[in-house]
């Protein structure tokens, strides 16, 4: 079978009528931005998280969407999912209650260890957000 985001089966159709928010705890704080990350965001607009998994948290303030290649980053952190569910591009990233970000997109460099979740937003790191250890993540 083949993917039908990349057939363009559902075209300008979003099928997501309600869905829970994932929400998860910081595990690591990062600090650090790059300008030549050269990662490549897959076309689906959706990932499923499960509870216990452990994942990436990276923005950037490049106009990206699903396919687009991501150079100029920094780095949030990596936090593990508590409640699971399925993110969207375009989902509100919050982390203990300040708005960090739009999911962009999604690399997957790293996997089968983690997802690379990408987002839109001022390109400031987990630092600099003045984030911690355990706060809160919610998307959706």
């Amino acid at each position: 079978m083949s993917d039908p985001y990349a057939r363009n089966m559902f075209g300008t159709f979003n099928p997501y009528y309600a869905k829970q928010p994932v929400i998860g705890r910081l595990v690591v704080v990062l600090d650090g931005t790059y300008e030549n990350r050269g990662m490549e965001l897959i076309k689906p607009p959706s990932r499923a998280l499960r509870q216990t998994e452990i994942h990436e948290l990276i923005i950037t303030n490049e106009d990206t969407q699903p396919g687009s290649k991501v150079n100029s980053i920094a780095y949030i952190g990596f936090f593990e999912v508590v409640q699971g569910g399925v993110i969207i591009v375009g989902d509100q990233v919050k982390i203990d209650g300040k708005r960090i970000g739009k999911i962009a997109g999604y690399d997957e460099t790293h996997m089968l260890n983690h997802l690379n979740i990408v987002m839109n937003g001022n390109k400031i790191s987990g630092k600099d957000f003045h984030l911690s250890v355990a706060d809160e993540v919610v998307i959706g």
